[in-house]
Formats: structure tokens, C-alpha cells, sequence
């Protein structure tokens, strides 16, 4: 592993942590919410025990992986110089990721020390968390403009 992040630009390092953080408190809330479902509504349909934990962390784990396979991906695309055979190294590396993370979902469904919706949740955490990301940001800008604007510039 170690040789496959030694080319790492510092843009898909630092995208890629901001993931694992999106998909981490994504985890959080999600747990949180899996206690909540147990304890006050549906105790005999949602468990609160080891496999809400181990669905959790497989699910990070191949969440955060997808996207760093994918910024690698970018990574080596921006690089070639051939545009036909850039289209067939991003179309390769989609089909992979989706078998990746289908691979994770069917075992996820029939391993039973994973419940399985705490293993397929976090899968979407990296895109809600880098829309939400976008939004707070497209706020901030849109409040630094007002700003500037009221005071002349």
C-alpha cells in the first residue's frame, strides 16, 4: 500500500481526509441513530450490539477506499497524454469500484456479524458530506461578497 501512496498529489491526500472525516461523523450520527431506533422504537427490529459496530467500520473502510481509487484514478488520467485510452483507464476503474463496492453489499446482506444497513449506509456519507461541504462554502462566498460589496470594494 505503501508504494500506491508514495505518488499521492497533496489535493487527492487532503480530499481523501476530508472524506474519511465526512464518512466518520456520518458513522457517528448514523450509531447514534441506530441506539435511538432500539431503545425507544423499534427494539426487536434494530439491533444495538457488536454488528451495528463492524457494519459501520466495513462500510467506512470501503467508502474512504472508493474515493481514494477513484482520486488515484484522476490522478492518472490527468497524466496521460492519450485521450481514447484515458476514457478507458476512468471507465475501468468505475467498473471496479462499483464491483467493489457490490462485492461490499453482498456481504454486507450475508455476513451475520454485520447488520447489514449499518454496512450500505456509509456508502453514501462521502457524497452527502461533500455536498454539504459545498453548500457551507457557496454560503460563506455568497456572504463575503455581500460584505464586500456593503463596504465599497
Amino acid at each position: 500500500m505503501g508504494k500506491l501512496l508514495d505518488g499521492l498529489q497533496p489535493a487527492v491526500k487532503k480530499e481523501t481526509k476530508n472524506v474519511f472525516l465526512y464518512t466518520l461523523i456520518g458513522c457517528v450520527i448514523m450509531i447514534a441513530a441506530f441506539f435511538v431506533m432500539n431503545k425507544w422504537f423499534f427494539p426487536e427490529n434494530v439491533p444495538f450490539d457488536y454488528t451495528i459496530f463492524t457494519g459501520a467500520l466495513g462500510g467506512l473502510i470501503i467508502a474512504v477506499l472508493n474515493f481514494l481509487l477513484m482520486g488515484l484514478t484522476v490522478q492518472k488520467v490527468a497524466a496521460e497524454e492519450d485521450e481514447k485510452k484515458a476514457g478507458q483507464i476512468m471507465k475501468m476503474s468505475y467498473s471496479r469500484r462499483m464491483l467493489l463496492q457490490i462485492a461490499w453489499i453482498v456481504i454486507a446482506l450475508t455476513v451475520p456479524v454485520i447488520f447489514w444497513a449499518a454496512g450500505i449506509i456509509p456508502l453514501l456519507f462521502p457524497s452527502a458530506g461533500i455536498k454539504i461541504k459545498g453548500i457551507i462554502e457557496r454560503k460563506k462566498y455568497i456572504r463575503q461578497e455581500v460584505e464586500q460589496k456593503q463596504d465599497g470594494c
